[in-house]
């Protein structure tokens, strides 16, 4: 489990194939990994991952196909987005996420949130329409591993369009401040959401 607080931005040095996935090597700050050890969890861009080996300041991972399918950003060098899991004594900062991709959605606005003086930016996404009955107004959402609260949600077009302000603190903390339109993005929907329409469709 995580909580979509993100605790370090890395970068994928190498993504070399193996079996039919990947083996890729991620560079991390000097003593992340300190308290990691061989086979702990860690949410890249979003994505629960194993670690299966370290050497210096990078770990390896092994990706498989399915998850290559069902993901973006995990396939070529460049930054990355960490979260270790979570521990039972740590702070829930966000909100309880599982590191399981829901389904890939597309960055169709994303520029500075007029005469705001703190420097906010507004982040427009195109959700899959399956996924729009676990979105909602104050609702929360994960975008390549962040915890972001949803500010309005609407079916248009075949597509859930959500909409969400970025704080300069997230814009320089993680890899979304280099989003660009037109840029995939992983989803997950909130974890509650998601059991709650299931039992509601049971009845």
């Amino acid at each position: 489990m995580f909580t979509g607080i993100i605790t370090a931005v890395g970068q994928i040095k190498s993504a070399q194939a193996k079996g039919d996935g990947l083996q890729l090597i991620i560079e991390v700050p000097s003593g992340y990994l300190d308290d990691v050890a061989l086979g702990d969890s860690i949410a890249i861009q979003g994505a629960c991952m194993t670690a299966t080996k370290f050497e210096g300041n990078t770990f390896a991972l092994d990706i498989s196909r399915e998850s290559l399918n069902k993901t973006v950003g995990l396939d070529k060098i460049g930054p990355v987005n960490l979260e270790k899991a979570l521990r039972l004594n740590d702070r829930l900062g966000g909100h309880l996420v599982s590191g399981h991709v829901d389904g890939v959605g597309e960055v169709f606005h994303f520029a500075p949130v007029d005469q705001d003086a703190y420097g906010s930016w507004l982040l427009r996404i195109k959700a899959p329409i399956d996924l729009a009955p676990f979105l909602a107004y104050k609702g929360s959402i994960v975008v390549n591993g962040v915890s972001l609260t949803v500010n309005t949600a609407e079916d248009v077009d075949g597509a859930c369009i959500v909409s969400i302000n970025l704080i300069p603190h997230t814009l320089q903390s993680t890899t979304l401040g280099k989003l660009k339109t037109g840029d995939r993005v992983n989803l997950e929907v909130d974890l509650i959401a998601r059991y709650i329409a299931r039992m509601l469709n049971k009845s």
